[in-house]
């Protein structure tokens, strides 16, 4: 099934499961659209020769329209025909998918962002991994390549240190000045080549993928939030993903999808738009 059909399927799926559940509301085409990219640009090859599709879907909306998509009725719709469309196109779920919603101000009104993302296992692989307090041989020093962080959709920055600190303390090495983060909110840490996410008690909290976490580790197009204020996690060329055994490199159709230009600095001052 081509990008088109899969649009074209989804969008009649998502009509028919809306008519029954919520009458009279609809989802505009584009919704279809973004949501077959998402799925079709984010699809990992299994040795089996089997497309995986991701299961994490992050929604993107204006605050103004928060309410409307938070509806668990409109989630379970679209859910369910992500699910029904991608089986048609021969592709698999690692588990059911899941759609969360993440507001960004500076988004524009009436539309949506999609971004996909994969997730098998949520912490299993920190186990064993060597907390700051043990002696033996860490590899933090191993920093991920090309890692980043893009600040509300508007300022790209650098992950080039194996510990990152961010808060709107200015001994912070990422300082965030908006009064819903904490002086310390949330830390970063290179932690057996991959880059894993910790809340240091925070007031206001820090999600990923729309879920509350104490830590998790992180992978390309996940959304974090720390009390409301959104940054997503991006890498270039990422390690392979040791919970997708005896994969291939993710669908050329990945390639088409836009990147950051990263900037060489270690130390950064984001301040929300007036």
């Amino acid at each position: 099934m081509n990008l088109n059909d899969l649009e074209a399927r989804l969008q009649n799926l998502i009509e028919v499961r809306l008519m029954s559940v919520l009458p009279g509301q609809s989802v505009e085409s584009r919704v279809a659209q973004k949501l077959a990219a998402a799925m079709q640009g984010t699809l990992v090859r299994q040795a089996e020769g089997v497309d995986l599709a991701p299961n994490v879907y992050t929604i993107i909306v204006n605050p103004e329209d928060a309410t409307r998509w938070q509806d668990p009725r409109l989630l379970e719709a679209l859910i369910e025909a992500l699910k029904s469309a991608g089986q048609e196109a021969g592709l698999q779920f690692a588990s059911s998918p899941e759609i969360t919603i993440s507001t960004n101000p500076s988004h524009p009104q009436n539309d949506a962002s999609v971004l996909a993302s994969h997730r098998v296992e949520s912490m299993a692989e920190t186990k064993g991994m060597p907390n700051e307090n043990s002696q033996a041989p860490k590899e933090a020093d191993h920093i991920p390549e090309n890692a980043f962080l893009i600040i509300e959709g508007v300022k790209v920055y650098p992950l080039t240190a194996s510990v990152i600190n961010i808060g709107r303390r200015m001994d912070n090495q990422l300082v965030i000045d908006d009064p819903r983060i904490s002086r310390n909110h949330a830390q970063l840490r290179a932690i057996n080549g991959r880059f894993v996410l910790f809340d240091l008690n925070s007031t206001g909290g820090t999600f990923v993928n729309g879920q509350r976490t104490s830590q998790s580790v992180l992978y390309p197009g996940d959304v974090i939030s720390l009390a409301g204020v959104a940054l997503i996690f991006g890498q270039d060329n990422p390690p392979q993903r040791p919970d997708l055994v005896d994969t291939a490199p993710l669908n050329p159709a990945a390639s088409d999808r836009p990147t950051a230009i990263l900037k060489d600095r270690s130390t950064a001052k984001f301040t929300k738009p007036k």
